[in-house]
């Protein structure tokens, strides 16, 4: 979506905002509020909407028909989703798509109220329309939620020990030719959990722990250097069996060098016997793979 289409929706959903009694405030945030994201054509708008008839108003969602032709939604109910708001997702016919977020009025005044401002405000946001004065007691954005914190030795330890663990589940589906479970503990379990988390701290300590990558390591090939970034890709494999091999030594080598020069900068341990008795064990499971 071009910029001047995505100006020209927000000034459609403000418009229409200003002329709804029911709704009382409007704020705009995300990547679109936040100096440090990345911002294109495929940067969606993120709109909160704080009603006084908050139970009604999800009753009929025609309202989102007002700023295009609409391909699909996603709707999360009734009830607040994650305990503060619900939520309307709509992909429109130009592409573009908005996300809304939908606060009852005393809802969001006790967000307000809290102590620390909420991450997903903190990361950026613009007011748009406040009839109330609801939003006049927060603080402004410091961009800074999510940023990469530096690990406890205990917690280092935790991420690399559950790294090479999590490696013979992997092994043993190969070996027995098990290829979803295997996917799912690869490309799930290890990346997220554990090889994610690796190269987050090693990001992090390169820029003083003062950097997100966003979400799921979105930002990743823009912070790692080329060589490390090409490290972390080999770990991505294919369908076939033997391809799934290579990529889990793939996973294995890299973890070696991350975790290496992390116990490196961190003046932590890195645990050798681990890696060796698990390359053991790795070994072992692929000799005994189905010929």
């Amino acid at each position: 979506m071009s910029n001047d289409r995505r100006t020209a929706q927000l000034n459609q959903v403000i418009q229409w905002v200003e002329q709804q009694p029911n709704i009382r405030a409007a704020l705009l945030t995300s990547s679109l509020t936040n100096p440090n994201a990345p911002v294109d054509q495929f940067s969606d708008l993120d709109i909160e909407l704080v009603l006084s008839n908050y139970e009604e108003f999800l009753q009929n969602d025609s309202w989102i028909s007002n700023f295009g032709n609409i391909i699909t939604t996603i709707v999360e109910g009734e009830e607040p989703f994650d305990g503060r708001c619900s939520s309307r997702m709509v992909l429109y016919e130009d592409y573009s798509k908005i996300d809304f977020l939908i606060f009852s009025v005393e809802k969001f005044r006790e967000e307000v109220a809290k102590e620390t401002l909420h991450e997903d405000w903190d990361i950026g946001y613009r007011v748009l329309v406040d009839k109330d004065g609801l939003t006049a007691a927060m603080p402004p954005p410091t961009h800074k939620a999510f940023t990469i914190e530096k690990p406890t030795e205990e917690k280092f330890h935790w991420v690399l020990n559950n790294y090479w663990w999590d490696m013979t589940y992997v092994a043993k589906c190969l070996a027995r030719e098990e290829l979803y479970y295997a996917k799912f503990m690869s490309d799930y379990v290890m990346r997220f959990e554990h090889q994610q988390v690796l190269l987050e701290w090693y990001i992090g300590s390169e820029h003083n722990w003062e950097v997100t990558t966003n979400k799921y390591g979105r930002l990743f090939k823009k912070f790692l250097p080329p060589d490390i970034w090409q490290l972390a890709t080999t770990t991505f494999a294919a369908a076939g069996l033997e391809d799934n091999w290579r990529a889990l030594y793939a996973y294995a080598a890299m973890g070696r060098q991350i975790g290496k020069e992390l116990a490196s900068r961190l003046g932590y341990s890195y645990p050798e016997e681990l890696d060796r008795k698990i390359m053991g064990y790795l070994d072992h499971a692929r000799s005994m793979r189905k010929q």
